[in-house]
């Protein structure tokens, strides 16, 4: 192995083991790459993680090794990264990282962090989501193609609510569209807003998009999940690279760019140029916030007008009020009493 480099970032100096190691064998891109990376686009980056709590996807010996999920921040790390405590819904605690400057998450690359899982809040206010996050997520049978058509149309929906998305690719097939918020409401009415903005969706193109939480009811549609929005659940942040065999990345649109946006275009090498060439074409986003109050009242509307409230959480979480029964639809049949 080579000799640890350093690089300088912002002012921070940076220590990089093992920096010939292969993280991606197919382009050939080395763990040093990883990291020069996000020290490239490391403004954009941030402005992605900043004071948020984020959970690290490790990849120590590069996407063809072993990978991990790592939510408590890494012991050794300096003292210039702060922390924040969350809490899960299993009514556990954790100390997460909080990037506040680029040289952490360059920091973090050189543990073989590929992807930053950021929490939709800030460490200020770990209860109160800061940011919508509404994750266009393709069925099999679907592709970009069908989530940037759902996209274009959510957008037009957030316009009608008093709001402004922010589309990005999730590096594989996907779309999220992100909306900055104040931070008033809680996990449960930001999952509200993410079920009715879902819903509007569905009614009006319901053989193209669905809210179904079980795989079996989805079909050849584009799932809006709403349950990203639930507390300790993530999306890749923006620039964020995926452990795909060609390094794929997370990559920021403008919305004009969405119809015709191919998401394996934007690569660990592509980014970097576009960043180079045009910035972080999201940068806006941190000086707009938005209310979910119409949103919210879309919500109570399905249920006063439609009879359609809550939806499934994800199974590690306690039992909401009003929600129905976490059975896949099919054993639910099954196992109805014969009359």
């Amino acid at each position: 192995m080579a000799k640890a480099v350093e690089l300088e970032v912002a002012g921070r100096t940076v220590r990089v083991s093992n920096p010939d190691k292969i993280y991606f064998p197919e382009p050939g891109y080395t763990k040093l790459d990883v990291v020069r990376y996000y020290a490239a686009v490391g403004e954009g980056a941030l402005r992605a993680l900043r004071d948020r709590p984020t959970t690290l996807q490790r990849h120590p010996d590069g996407v063809t090794g072993e990978s991990f999920y790592q939510k408590r921040a890494p012991g050794n790390r300096p003292d210039w990264i702060p922390t924040a405590r969350i809490g899960f819904p299993s009514g556990r605690f954790a100390d997460e990282i909080c990037p506040t400057e680029p040289a952490a998450v360059v920091w973090c690359a050189n543990l073989g962090c590929l992807t930053f899982h950021p929490w939709p809040v800030r460490r200020e206010r770990p209860d109160h989501p800061d940011e919508l996050r509404i994750d266009l997520d393709p069925q099999p049978g679907t592709d970009y193609e069908d989530a940037a058509r759902a996209a274009l149309r959510l957008r037009e929906l957030l316009a009608e609510a008093g709001m402004k998305g922010w589309p990005k690719t999730s590096g594989g097939r996907g779309l999220h569209v992100l909306v900055p918020i104040a931070p008033e409401w809680t996990f449960t009415e930001a999952r509200h807003a993410v079920i009715a903005l879902g819903r509007a969706l569905e009614r009006e193109d319901p053989d193209r998009v669905t809210t179904a939480w079980w795989k079996e009811e989805r079909g050849e549609r584009i799932f809006v999940d709403y349950n990203q929005m639930a507390r300790d659940r993530t999306v890749a942040s923006a620039y964020s690279v995926r452990a795909r065999p060609r390094a794929t990345v997370s990559a920021p649109l403008r919305w004009e760019e969405v119809p015709d946006a191919r998401p394996e275009d934007f690569t660990l090498t592509t980014m970097q140029e576009r960043y180079a060439a045009e910035g972080d074409v999201h940068a806006e986003m941190e000086r707009e916030v938005y209310r979910l109050d119409t949103v919210l009242e879309w919500y109570e509307r399905d249920e006063r007008d439609h009879g359609v409230g809550e939806l499934p959480y994800p199974p590690d979480h306690p039992k909401a009020e009003g929600e129905p029964r976490r059975v896949q639809p099919s054993r639910a049949r099954r196992d109805r009493p014969e009359s």
